[in-house]
């Protein structure tokens, strides 16, 4: 991905570099210079949290515990964000703060288990179905929709390998690899056709390669910048095509929206290889993979959706256990993206958790697929999870109201 896409890069504090003194000669209280000696600082009875920001560097602020407040982890706009090591936030918090940014990152490793777990029903059900000779059960799970998550997938593990987030990353390529091996198993029942799961398993393979050199350091700096490029006009030519393709054959069949997508997508790389763009321009090209990959995404519920609107005899072929690791999955993601302000993985994971895990249950109790406690049961908690992260992040903050966490998130401070 060619510039960071989304979302403040927030360095935890166990693993953050020291902070640096600023050039800045600006005063920032009575007894402080920007000088000061950072363990003199902590000393010091008015000290609660010192941030300073790579991208503002005469922004070194003290906040006082009972004076005004400062935002210290400020929203930055998603064509503004920078890897973890070209810059971000580097922080010193109190205690509550570092003891609930060390519970939001456990809870995004703990996301590892159900994504883990997350395609294992519906694979099974599939084999059983293909060993049964019910190859029609498996129309049930559409293709595209599959291709659409695994295509997200594949583009936001290139993001935050760039930004060397672990966990997210482990994530990211569990569910590359689940969505993979359920579009193999819809090739073999011929639901989906032969040619673009060939397609798609050369980009898979190729992608995840890539991604892993770049992560351990092992991939030339220019390859990596082709597969940037590769992947922001794939993903901004497949995702028209995809939502055209979706609601055929109730409007014509055409590539006509892709290639229109592909034709600016190309014209738009090229332009900002060849220097003819202006920095924000740059900066909004390098943008596009990781919001094309995030809406992608989001729209495999879409997909999902029409078709239980479509054949409601079929949803017996989903997996009610699936939908609901799916929900857990991305609701364990929640509250580090709320805390880190990365609201581009906030509206993937807050979208796939409700309208993906949710929703699809929504559809399973319609029609009497599941039993009313489980439902209930999995509705009150989903809600009462985001609600509680809203509330947590409020008080670590020490805001007034679970609203001002939400304003940072999407609007800034």
């Amino acid at each position: 991905m060619s510039a960071a896409t989304a979302a403040a890069a927030v360095i935890a504090p166990g693993r953050s570099r020291a902070c640096r003194p600023c050039s800045s000669t600006m005063s920032l209280s009575p007894s402080f210079s920007s000088t000061t000696p950072l363990m003199k600082l902590k000393k010091h009875p008015d000290y609660r949290f010192l941030y300073y920001s790579s991208n503002r560097k005469s922004d070194l602020q003290l906040n006082s515990l009972n004076n005004r407040r400062f935002n210290f982890v400020k929203p930055i706009g998603a064509l503004d964000s920078l890897s973890n090591e070209e810059g971000g936030v580097e922080f010193v918090a109190n205690k509550s703060f570092k003891e609930w940014d060390s519970w939001t990152s456990k809870f995004a490793g703990a996301a590892n288990i159900p994504f883990l777990l997350l395609q294992l029903p519906q694979i099974v059900l599939n084999a059983q179905n293909l060993m049964s000779g019910n190859r029609t059960a498996l129309f049930a799970v559409p293709w595209l929709g599959m291709l659409t998550g695994l295509l997200g997938n594949l583009s936001l593990l290139s993001y935050f390998a760039k930004k060397r987030e672990t966990e997210a990353i482990v994530v990211q390529t569990l569910g590359v690899i689940s969505m993979y091996v359920v579009l193999a198993q819809l090739a073999m029942a011929e639901a989906m056709p032969f040619l673009y799961f060939v397609t798609t398993s050369a980009v898979v393979i190729s992608g995840v390669l890539l991604n892993f050199l770049n992560y351990f350091g092992l991939l030339h700096p220019y390859i990596w910048g082709i597969w940037e490029d590769f992947i922001t006009v794939g993903g901004l030519s497949v995702l028209p095509q995809v939502m055209w393709s979706t609601f055929v054959p109730y409007i014509p069949n055409s590539i006509i929206p892709g290639s229109i997508a592909f034709v600016i997508a190309v014209a738009a790389v090229l332009l900002a290889r060849t220097g003819k763009l202006s920095e924000k321009g740059v900066r909004f090209v390098g943008a596009i993979s990781g919001w094309t990959a995030t809406l992608l995404f989001m729209w495999m519920p879409v997909t999902q959706m029409w078709t239980n609107f479509l054949n409601p005899d079929n949803i017996k072929g989903l997996s009610a256990f699936s939908m609901l690791l799916a929900m857990i999955g991305n609701g364990l993601m929640i509250p580090r993206a709320v805390f880190i302000r990365d609201f581009m993985w906030f509206t993937g994971s807050t979208w796939a958790s409700i309208l993906y895990g949710w929703g699809n249950l929504v559809c399973l109790y319609w029609f009497n697929c599941i039993s009313r406690e489980f439902f209930l049961v999995a509705t009150v908690g989903l809600y009462l999870w985001i609600g509680m992260a809203f509330w947590k992040d409020m008080q670590v903050h020490g805001y007034d109201s679970p609203l001002r966490s939400f304003k940072d998130l999407v609007w800034g401070s």
